[in-house]
């Protein structure tokens, strides 16, 4: 006969549970938040936003293409108006908004590049407010006063060391995460219905499929033979910063739940200003450590609001 759990055995469960969970949100944010610096290295040997894209969703793609086809055996077929649904998530998530991320980070460091894009919750507010007509609350205006004044405190403080082509990559970054607050936000009815492993590898893709599209359409298919090197940090992209972080985060979720898991992936602006300087050389200064504290705090009152 198995015996009943103690109390003390099932706090000891639960806790365990609980810290798994964090130390895989943790581990989630960092390798995605390492794709900036990842891309940085690309730029290095002179490759162009375009091709490490394809690049990256090629390698990607066979475990995307995977999950989807066992996730399409198992479920119900799905309605027209939700693959075109999906087409549209994907054209705008991971297509369009990493496309005009990876051309920002030509321009901008790897540490700014993570600080605008962690602006997104405040984005997926401020499309609530215009388009669904949400109404926000003075903590949440607060949160978002916050959040921008780091964001420009730092920005500003880059424009003025690095010259003009920050404020083209800004802008560039910014357009990234404008889009991909909009995926965020239409995707949220649609992964109730489809599951969100199945929404991911569906969208993912299609990203892949407008990926390499693109690619081929305006670049000659030999631009594909690239320097051994290029491949190496293009699979390196594909699985450590693209395929391991969004599955270890759904188990992170799974565990901890999505406020949690979100509030430990603040750890990434942090975990990318200290890669960017071990790899490549950027340095730190105490205006970006002031700029990315007050975008964490910022952050940090947007998700114990929606908590």
């Amino acid at each position: 006969m198995q015996a009943t759990p103690t109390i003390e055995q099932s706090v000891i469960s639960a806790r365990r549970l609980f810290l798994t969970g964090l130390a895989l949100a943790i581990t989630g944010s960092v390798l995605f938040s390492a794709k900036g610096v990842v891309v940085k290295l690309h730029y290095r040997h002179q490759v162009d936003a375009m091709t490490v894209l394809a690049l990256r969703m090629l390698f990607s793609f066979p475990f995307f293409a995977a999950i989807a086809w066992l996730q399409m055996r198992r479920s119900a077929a799905l309605s027209v108006h939700d693959r075109w649904r999906i087409v549209l998530l994907g054209l705008i998530g991971y297509y369009l908004s990493s496309y005009l991320d990876f051309i920002g980070l030509r321009y901008i460091s790897a540490g700014l590049e993570r600080l605008i894009l962690f602006l997104t919750p405040s984005f997926v507010l401020l499309i609530s407010v215009f388009l669904l007509k949400k109404r926000v609350s003075r903590t949440e205006w607060l949160a978002l006063g916050i959040c921008y004044g780091g964001t420009v405190l730092v920005f500003l403080h880059d424009a003025r060391t690095s010259g003009s082509d920050v404020w083209l990559g800004g802008a560039f970054v910014l357009g990234s995460a404008v889009f991909y607050g909009m995926y965020l936000l239409f995707s949220g009815e649609l992964v109730q219905r489809v599951g969100t492993i199945r929404l991911v590898a569906y969208v993912m893709c299609v990203s892949a499929a407008a990926s390499v599209g693109q690619f081929l359409l305006l670049r000659p298919v030999q631009t594909l033979l690239q320097p051994m090197v290029i491949y190496q940090l293009s699979l390196l992209n594909a699985i450590f910063c693209t395929v391991l972080p969004v599955f270890i985060t759904m188990m992170a979720i799974a565990r901890v739940g999505a406020p949690v898991a979100s509030l430990a992936g603040m750890i990434g602006p942090v975990s990318t200003l200290f890669l960017a300087a071990w790899i490549l050389d950027e340095p730190i200064t105490a205006i970006q450590l002031v700029g990315t504290a007050l975008v964490l705090s910022g952050i940090y009152l947007l998700s114990t609001k929606k908590s």
